[in-house]
């Protein structure tokens, strides 16, 4: 055995020694940075190590630092696990270590992108023909959507960003509702679009379609972008999509969809009715390392208009070889990039269909019984219409709320996190991850009454 195929062989091992116990450690972190600093060792030495030992000291001196993302008790945040094909998937992508920018030189992750996208827009209901780009992130899938956006509805006034830049363009109008994620407002700022003007949202932190119009009438006509919101962060409630869709087409305003965990309710024929007029839109972000299950990072850029995403994010090189079709890199911000379609492909492919239904109703189905526990312990009050996957919920005062969840973590059952929302202290619960079981959802109820009967 050579020495890589021994560091692959104890990678494996640590690998699997760490999933078979997630059930049974603690959830949050047990050490601080510094500690594991320490075991890491500061130092750079002088001589080479072999790259096995190099595979267990960094195995057995982070695993106290590490965070049980992938088990089913956690909570915080939208944090999916990884799906066994997709994680497998994923560990053949670092071995063959492709970089997935031209379809001539890797072929195969040109065949994935084209694939999984395209299974992707049926399953999402998206327009079939629309672009589909892989990047890091929902982050990365909303900037690379707004910059469509924004060339787009400059380029129908006659400005060239491409050519000219931004200095002295049109004003470009972005109307989002007050409960946009902080996803939105750090795309625009790196687009040179500045903050969004805000409408007002109901007490699910939907957008008011009646307040969108109003907006949209309220001053001359401008290049306007409004940005909607299928999961709100909070509530996981959608936006009437129908009506603001409707008001922002009155106006000719590009529509953008930010669905980072919330546009998988499209796959689900049980929840599907949350996206409708969703597919009116121009384009859509979401993640497939949330509510899909794939390893980090991956996140779905889809433009209905897919000459507009290739505009925006192309760049030819002489040194680079261009396929008439398309390559990867027309679709994403940046030139070198892990294949990322592969694990997407390997999850739906694994699930099928009916899977990813089976899959996005399942996680749907603990969070109505995380709030219907919750709901029945004294003091306790979830104040979310439970939709989709999130639930928020007080148990009383602020100081009192955040007691409870101090509690919960020491103690060590679940990871769940607060938030402040419309003014109050809550704990908000992210039902994300595959592998969350009734078991799992039975014992983090029992921690959280637990922990609301000690404070």
């Amino acid at each position: 055995m050579d020495a890589r195929e021994m560091a692959l062989h104890r990678a494996y091992e640590h690998a699997v020694r760490w999933l078979a116990g997630l059930s049974d450690r603690p959830v949050p972190a047990r050490a601080p940075a510094e500690e594991i600093v320490r075991a890491l060792g500061p130092g750079l030495p002088d001589g080479p190590t072999s790259p096995a030992d190099v595979v267990d000291l960094l195995a057995t001196a982070c695993e106290p630092g590490l965070t049980a993302f992938p088990g089913g008790r956690f909570y915080g945040f939208v944090v999916g696990g990884s799906l066994p094909a997709a994680l497998a998937a994923d560990w053949l992508v670092s071995a063959w270590d492709q970089n997935c920018v031209m379809r001539a030189v890797s072929p195969a992750c040109a065949a994935a992108e084209d694939i999984a996208g395209a299974w992707l827009l049926d399953l999402l209901d998206l327009p079939p023909a629309s672009g589909v780009g892989f990047t890091t992130g929902a982050t990365m899938a909303n900037f690379a959507c707004l910059a469509a956006a924004r060339d787009a509805v400059l380029g129908n006034v006659g400005w060239n960003v491409a050519r000219d830049g931004l200095t002295g363009a049109p004003a470009v109008r972005v109307i989002a509702g007050a409960e946009r994620h902080i996803a939105i407002d750090l795309a625009l700022s790196q687009l040179g679009l500045g903050e969004p003007e805000l409408v007002a949202t109901d007490d699910q932190g939907r957008i008011r379609a009646d307040d969108l119009r109003h907006t949209l009438t309220t001053e001359a006509p401008a290049p306007t972008i409004v940005v909607l919101q299928a999961g709100n962060l909070h509530s996981g409630g959608f936006d009437p999509f129908p009506q603001a869709v409707g008001a922002a087409r009155e106006a000719s305003a590009w529509v953008h969809v930010d669905g980072a965990f919330g546009l998988w309710a499209a796959a689900s024929p049980r929840l599907a009715h949350w996206t409708t007029g969703c597919p009116d839109a121009d384009s859509w972000a979401t993640d497939a390392h949330k509510t899909l299950n794939v390893p980090y990072d991956c996140g779905l850029a889809v433009v209905r208009d897919a000459g507009a995403l290739r505009a925006a994010m192309s760049r030819k090189g002489a040194y680079l070889i261009h396929d008439e079709r398309g390559d990867p890199a027309d679709t994403v911000p940046e030139l070198s990039r892990r294949g990322r379609a592969f694990p997407v492909w390997a999850a739906l492919r694994s699930l099928g269909r009916d899977g990813v239904a089976d899959l996005v109703d399942g996680l749907c189905r603990h969070a109505g019984e995380f709030a219907a526990g919750i709901a029945a312990i004294e003091g306790a009050s979830v104040l979310n219409d439970v939709v989709f996957t999130q639930v928020c919920a007080t148990f009383g005062d602020d100081a009192r709320t955040d007691r409870v969840m101090s509690r919960l973590l020491e103690e060590g059952t679940a990871w769940i996190s607060g938030s402040t929302w419309q003014g109050r202290r809550v704990m908000r619960i992210s039902v994300s991850n595959w592998s969350t079981t009734d078991d799992d959802v039975a014992r983090t109820l029992t921690a959280i009454r637990r922990a609301a009967a000690a404070v």
